[in-house]
């Protein structure tokens, strides 16, 4: 006789396989706590925003934006 095959687990969650469906309460509870969270903490979000735009701008035009610290350096000592 053949022995059974356990089924393997592909993923783990806290939720078991069969009941993983969002229910309502479950919805409305996140919708509150996203609502929620940003206004405790929007100074920190909108610093966040700010390094991240910043870093997209240097991470994309590296070269070009050491000239530009290196001549405004350049510059401001060439001033005093």
């Amino acid at each position: 006789m053949h022995k059974p095959i356990a089924p393997r687990h592909a993923w783990c969650t806290a939720a078991h396989s069969d009941t993983t469906a969002s229910f309502r309460a479950d919805l409305a509870t996140l919708r509150v706590h996203l609502k929620a969270c940003p206004q405790e903490h929007r100074h920190l979000l909108a610093l966040y925003g700010a390094s991240a735009s910043i870093h997209g701008f240097v991470a994309n035009r590296l070269v070009t934006t050491l000239v530009v610290i290196a001549a405004s350096i350049g510059v401001g000592y060439w001033m005093l």
